[in-house]
């Protein structure tokens, strides 16, 4: 296939730079992004540095000119979590009429819990520890600003396992659509690294037009 070109939000944090170096590693032609230049160094030195902030819209649409695809990879600030909604709403916003693609790196907290008869992830203290709950709950509300917004992006909505870290490329895992992937255990983990690979698979080959999806081994 020819090389897409991706802006990739959030390139310098955990998911992100995995995201940028996977897409890199498929020959794709990445912009990375991130809100500060102090923090160029921290990109992944194939990648094409700029500044920009995604809950601009402004900004989200001058990234996107003569781009395939956004992904959006940032993670807020301790205390400012209500950001994650506005910038999805921003992310819409500024790709409404453009026909880039949006893939969004999501939360584990807006999944069903199998066998619980619908009960989501965030109830569940084993998925979601209290010290969690705080992003979790901004994780659902940025996932419910996607679903819930008029527009014509075609958006994807990408949740991971419960556990979801540094760790190995695998290249194994499973996925599903609303419900959370747990193990024979009742364990829930994916790495950051098997989490670029689907993402990307997804980008290569779209399957998930205006839904959520999610991974998990």
């Amino acid at each position: 296939m020819n090389p897409l070109r991706i802006t990739v939000f959030g390139a310098a944090g955990n998911t992100g730079s995995r995201v940028v170096t996977e897409a890199l590693s498929r020959g794709h032609k990445v912009t990375a992004v991130a809100r500060d230049a102090a923090r160029f160094t921290e990109l992944h030195p194939r990648a094409e540095h700029r500044t920009g902030d995604a809950g601009n819209p402004y900004d989200v649409r001058e990234l996107s000119a003569h781009q395939d695809l956004m992904v959006n990879a940032t993670r807020p600030a301790p205390g400012r979590e209500g950001d994650h909604a506005a910038i999805s709403k921003s992310l819409l916003t500024g790709l409404s009429g453009t026909g880039v693609r949006l893939l969004v790196v999501g939360g584990a907290g807006s999944l069903t819990v199998p066998g619980t008869d619908g009960v989501l992830a965030i109830d569940v203290p084993r998925y979601v520890p209290a010290a969690w709950r705080h992003i979790a709950e901004a994780s659902n509300a940025q996932y419910d600003a996607l679903r819930t917004t008029d527009t014509d992006v075609d958006w994807t909505y990408l949740s991971p396992a419960a556990l979801f870290e540094p760790g190995i490329r695998t290249g194994t895992f499973r996925l599903a659509k609303d419900e959370l992937l747990v193990d024979a255990d009742g364990n829930s983990a994916i790495s950051m690294e098997d989490y670029a690979i689907a993402l990307l698979d997804e980008a290569e080959s779209p399957a998930h037009h205006r839904a959520r999806f999610t991974v998990g081994y």
